[in-house]
C-alpha cells in the first residue's frame, strides 16, 4: 500500500510539473490628479482618481475629494500677491493626505484661473502675473507633478463645463450590466454656467459655426464632437450687479440719494464709488466725481423699471452674422436639452422655495421674478430668513436670468421646457472635472502588472486528479 501511495504521489508531481502557465494581468491601480478652480469669488481644490488603464485613451475619472479655500478668489490678492499662494496651503495639505504617498510624485497638479483673473489681467497685467508667480511658488513646493498655473480662456471654461455635465450623465460612456464600458449612443446635453464674472453657453451643433472662434471639436472615448461655445465676460452675476448699480448711480438727481428699482422697498445701503467702479466692466460708467465718495441708495421695488434696467445690459443693435445672441455674438438656435448650473441653479432654486412656483416655464420664471421684485425688505426677510446680505440682490439676479435666457440666448417656451436647473450630488459641476478628463488623454496608461497563473485546462485536470486521490485514499482506508 505505501508503494501505491508513493506511485500516485509521483504521478501527481509529474502532472504538476507539466502544467502550462501564462502571464495574468493584475487589476489596475489608481492614478490621481488635482485641479484648483480659481474662480472670481473663491477657489476650490478637487482631487480626482481613475484606473491606471484607460478606456479609449480617456480615463474613467471620479471625484475623490474636494476642499474650499478660505477667503476670496486669488484675483482679490492684487495688493498682496504672496497672500494668494499662502491661501492655498490648507487645502494642499489636505490633498497630501487624500492622495496615497506612493502616488504623490506621479499625480499631476494644475491651477486654472477663470474670469476674475481675466478681468484683473485686463486692468493690471503686472498684478495678475505676480499672483500667478506667487501661487506657482507655493504649488511647486509640494511633492506632486506640478504642471502649471494658467488663466483659462472663456472658451476653455465653457467647453470643459460641457464635458463635465455630459460625463456625469454618462452621455459619453456607460458601464453596462455585462461588466464592460460602452458608448451609450445617445445625444449630449447643453451646458449653461453663470459664475461671478462671466457666463458660458455650450451645446453640440451639427453644422459648422459662422464664427470659427465659437467652435470646438473634441475627441472623447473614441467619439468626435463639434460644439458651439461662447463666454460673455462681465455678464457673471457679481459683475451684472455692479453694472446695474453703476447705471443707477449715473441717473442725474439733485440730491446725492439714488433709487434702485431692483432692490426691495425699505432696503437702504451706503455705496462706495470706488467699489462700484473698480472693475473694467463698470469703468466706462465712472462719473467725474471723487472716487472715494459714497452715495446712499434705496430700493424702490419696481419690477417694470428693474426689467428695463436689466434689458439695457444686452446690446442687440448690430449683428454681422446670420443670427446673433447679443453683443454682436454669433449663436446658432439653441437645440436639445440643457443643464443650467452654478448661479443659474441657486437663483431658480431660491425662486422655487420662496414663491412656491415650480419655475418649469418662461411664464413661471417671469411670474416668480415679478413676485420677488414686488416684495418689501421686511417681507423678503420673513420669507427667506438666513440669506443675509445676498437677499437684496435676488430680484436683480432673477431678472437677469430671465432676460438672459429669453432675450439673450433665445429660449422660447418649448426650448425652456428642456432646461434642467440642478447641481450634482457628490461631484461638483464646473469646468474642473472636464479639464481633468481632457488631460487624461495626454497621461499615459500604466502598463498592467503581470503574474504567473495556470491555464484553465490545467486547473480542471488538477481538480479531477484531486478527487481521484481522495477516492483512492478512501478505498485504501476501508
Amino acid at each position: 500500500m505505501p508503494l501505491l501511495l508513493l506511485a500516485v504521489a509521483g504521478l501527481v508531481g509529474l502532472l504538476l510539473l507539466s502544467f502550462r502557465t501564462r502571464d495574468v494581468p493584475e487589476p489596475p491601480g489608481l492614478k490621481y490628479g488635482i485641479v484648483l478652480d480659481a474662480g472670481s469669488s473663491h477657489t476650490s481644490l478637487f482631487v480626482y482618481k481613475w484606473p491606471a488603464d484607460k478606456e479609449n485613451d480617456t480615463g474613467i475619472v471620479g471625484q475623490h475629494s474636494s476642499c474650499d479655500v478660505r477667503g476670496g478668489g486669488i484675483s482679490s490678492y492684487a495688493d498682496n500677491p504672496s497672500g494668494a499662494g499662502q491661501s492655498l496651503v490648507e487645502c494642499l495639505d489636505q490633498a497630501l493626505r487624500d492622495v496615497p504617498k506612493n502616488r504623490h510624485a506621479g499625480t499631476p497638479l494644475y491651477l486654472g484661473a477663470t474670469a476674475g483673473m481675466r478681468l484683473l489681467h485686463l486692468t493690471n497685467p503686472e498684478a495678475s502675473a505676480s499672483i500667478l508667480v506667487a501661487v506657482t511658488q507655493t504649488l511647486s513646493r509640494y511633492p506632486f507633478d506640478f504642471r502649471g498655473a494658467h488663466i483659462l480662456s472663456g472658451q476653455d471654461e465653457g467647453v470643459f463645463g460641457w464635458v463635465t455635465v455630459n460625463y456625469l450623465l454618462e452621455n459619453f460612456i456607460k458601464y453596462g450590466w455585462v461588466g464592460r464600458w460602452f458608448p451609450p449612443k445617445k445625444g449630449t446635453m447643453g451646458a449653461m454656467d453663470l459664475g461671478g464674472a462671466s457666463t458660458q453657453i455650450t451645446f453640440e451643433t451639427a453644422s459648422p459655426a459662422e464664427d470659427p472662434a465659437s467652435e470646438v471639436q473634441l475627441c472623447l472615448y473614441g467619439q468626435r464632437y463639434r460644439v458651439y461655445t461662447h463666454s460673455f465676460l462681465c455678464y457673471g452675476r457679481d459683475q451684472v450687479l455692479q453694472r446695474l448699480l453703476a447705471s443707477v448711480i449715473q441717473v442725474p438727481l439733485p440730491s446725492a440719494h439714488r433709487f434702485h428699482p431692483c432692490w426691495p422697498r425699505g432696503y437702504v445701503a451706503k455705496v462706495l464709488l470706488q467699489d462700484v467702479y473698480g472693475s473694467p466692466c463698470t469703468a466706462a460708467q465712472r462719473p467725474q466725481t471723487n472716487s472715494n465718495a459714497s452715495i446712499s441708495v434705496s430700493g424702490s421695488g419696481d419690477p417694470a423699471l428693474c426689467q428695463n434696467l436689466v434689458m439695457g445690459l444686452f446690446n442687440s443693435s448690430s449683428c454681422h452674422f446670420s443670427r446673433c445672441s447679443f453683443d454682436n455674438t454669433f449663436q446658432p438656435p439653441v437645440a436639445g436639452n440643457f443643464i443650467a448650473f452654478s448661479a443659474f441653479f441657486y437663483t431658480v432654486n431660491f425662486l422655487r422655495i420662496v414663491t412656491g412656483l415650480p419655475v418649469a416655464s418662461l411664464q413661471q420664471l417671469e411670474a416668480a421674478t415679478v413676485t420677488i421684485c414686488s416684495q418689501t425688505w421686511n417681507e423678503l426677510q420673513t420669507r427667506a430668513p438666513g440669506e443675509g446680505s445676498r437677499l437684496a440682490d435676488y430680484c436683480a439676479g432673477a431678472m437677469f436670468v430671465w432676460q438672459l435666457m429669453s432675450r439673450g440666448y433665445g429660449f422660447d417656451e418649448r426650448a425652456f421646457g428642456r432646461v434642467t436647473f440642478q447641481q450634482a450630488g457628490d461631484t461638483a459641476i464646473g469646468w474642473a472635472l472636464g479639464y481633468m478628463l481632457n488631460l487624461t488623454n495626454m497621461i499615459p496608461a500604466d502598463p498592467p502588472g503581470l503574474r504567473k497563473g495556470s491555464e484553465f485546462g490545467s486547473w480542471v485536470v488538477l481538480l479531477l486528479l484531486f478527487a481521484a486521490l481522495l477516492l483512492a485514499a478512501l478505498v485504501l482506508l476501508l
